[in-house]
């Protein structure tokens, strides 16, 4: 069984990650801030973590890089993170956090499974057109 994390405190954006990724074998979870996420994500084991990044309480950028830090002390394992973007100049954050990959929100079901797939395989995922700064 495949598990989803979802942090946003916006139903529309779950709902639309819920309706793209879950599915007979994935789970999709929700937590509507970032400071629940790392609880989280040690209870639930998650294949993937998708973060909003206009999060209440902690941020998708700040939640991104609360995880790479404590998977750079050993206390959590490496995770699969993907950002939601508001617009196209959020990419330099996005590159900054050390999500392994992003889209720009509006988003849609075919865009979601195609990064969540990559993403699960250990690949990085951005949108066409974007490339990494830095």
């Amino acid at each position: 069984m495949q598990r989803v994390l979802v942090a946003t405190d916006s139903d529309q954006i779950f709902d639309e990650v819920d309706a793209a990724l879950a599915g007979p074998e994935t789970t999709v979870s929700r937590r509507r801030n970032g400071r629940e996420v790392r609880s989280a994500v040690i209870e639930l084991e998650p294949d993937l973590i998708v973060l909003d990044l206009q999060i209440g309480s902690m941020g998708g950028m700040a939640t991104c890089m609360d995880l790479r830090l404590e998977e750079s002390g050993g206390r959590l394992e490496p995770q699969s993170i993907l950002l939601l973007l508001d617009r196209d100049a959020d990419v330099f954050i996005a590159n900054q956090s050390g999500a392994d990959g992003w889209l720009i929100k509006p988003t849609d079901a075919g865009r979601l499974r195609r990064a969540a797939r990559a993403i699960r395989r250990g690949e990085s995922f951005t949108e066409l057109g974007h490339t990494a700064i830095g």
